[in-house]
């Protein structure tokens, strides 16, 4: 098993720190989206693949999450 360096850890929250901010005003749009789409029952893939863009996939899976609550698989 390897381990991401404290360095590696640190390279990739800044990474997802400035994508944020760079795409903060198209992000909330395009989450919007995906959200409108999972209330409508609409197939959210599209719009998943437009938001993957300017999106984090922390970003994306809060807003399913508001929306839709957690998935819980039955056994």
């Amino acid at each position: 098993m390897i381990r991401a360096t404290e360095q590696e850890k640190q390279d990739q929250i800044n990474t997802v720190e400035a994508l944020s901010k760079r795409n903060a005003d198209e992000a909330t749009s395009e989450l919007r989206k995906i959200q409108l789409a999972a209330i409508e029952g609409k197939n959210v893939f599209e719009e998943l693949m437009e938001a993957c863009k300017v999106c984090s996939l922390g970003q994306i899976t809060d807003a399913l999450f508001e929306v839709g609550g957690q998935y819980r698989r039955n056994m």
